[in-house]
């Protein structure tokens, strides 16, 4: 019971630390704008309020700004899984020249701040004609989130035995007959994990939103939109708050969606 004690108390501290911000954003979403600026800071309030909330849920644009994140993080969440699939499965069972080199590639590529290929991308993007628009941030993003995914799912796939291939290709499987209906749902809880990263980090992307949406409001997405909060004079914290829970709730509809298969896919794949 002692030693339980440690690791329990440890545990409970971790998840106060990791709650308390989000519980915070909430509670500053629900005050109204006097106790917000009042020095005397409560953790709780007395007249909660949803004004925040009708203000931002009214203002101009907000439901479209909504769509488009949604959109991009949906589109980079499944040609990330798609593209990252048959990769790894590329790098774990055909032997072709310079395979450990893309491997090793892969890791690199993770290495590099985002910030330092921001000016790079956005002179490609624009030789591409592709700005203002939100086909920008499905790329960018692609481009990001695919070597993490790649190197991920390569140990889901390796983790299925080959004899199972071998024995379905004898009774007249072809190699596609093989890929999506044995491989692919083996290692679909490895996906479920890969999306999950591809998701929050497309949905919570401010830096190339913000530099490659530049005069076309309406493909504006919502980590950008929260700017409009932001006043010379004067910051709007309610709105900002209300603004964020908002942003934050497709995030916990999508864990819950995947939850079974994300638990799953963190704890290994299929052993032989």
């Amino acid at each position: 019971m002692r030693r339980r004690l440690l690791p329990n108390a440890v545990a409970l501290v971790v998840a106060f630390l990791t709650a308390f911000p989000l519980y915070w954003m909430v509670l500053s979403a629900l005050k109204p704008d006097g106790e917000i600026q009042s020095l005397d800071v409560r953790p709780w309030t007395t007249n909660p309020t949803l004004d925040n909330f009708a203000r931002v849920l009214t203002g101009e644009g907000f439901g479209r700004y909504l769509l488009n994140s949604a959109g991009v993080a949906l589109t980079v969440v499944v040609l990330s899984a798609g593209v990252a699939f048959l990769a790894a499965v590329a790098v774990t069972r055909l032997r072709f020249r310079f395979r450990t080199t893309v491997l090793i590639m892969f890791l690199i590529a993770q290495m590099v701040p985002v910030e330092a290929l921001t000016i790079p991308l956005f002179f490609v993007v624009r030789d591409l004609g592709l700005l203002n628009t939100l086909a920008s941030l499905v790329v960018v993003q692609l481009a990001f989130t695919l070597p993490f995914a790649i190197w991920m799912m390569r140990g889901f796939v390796a983790a299925v035995p080959e004899a199972l291939e071998e024995a379905a290709m004898i009774d007249g499987a072809g190699r596609a007959t093989v890929l999506w209906r044995i491989m692919f749902p083996l290692v679909a809880p490895g996906l479920v994990a890969t999306s999950v990263f591809s998701f929050i980090t497309a949905w919570n992307d401010f830096i190339f939103a913000r530099t490659f949406i530049i005069s076309a409001k309406d493909n504006q997405t919502l980590p950008a939109a929260l700017l409009v909060f932001f006043k010379p004079d004067e910051n709007d914290w309610g709105g900002i708050m209300a603004a964020s829970t908002l942003m934050t709730i497709p995030v916990l509809i999508f864990f819950v969606a995947v939850q079974r298969r994300l638990v799953s896919g963190l704890g290994g794949a299929v052993k032989d």
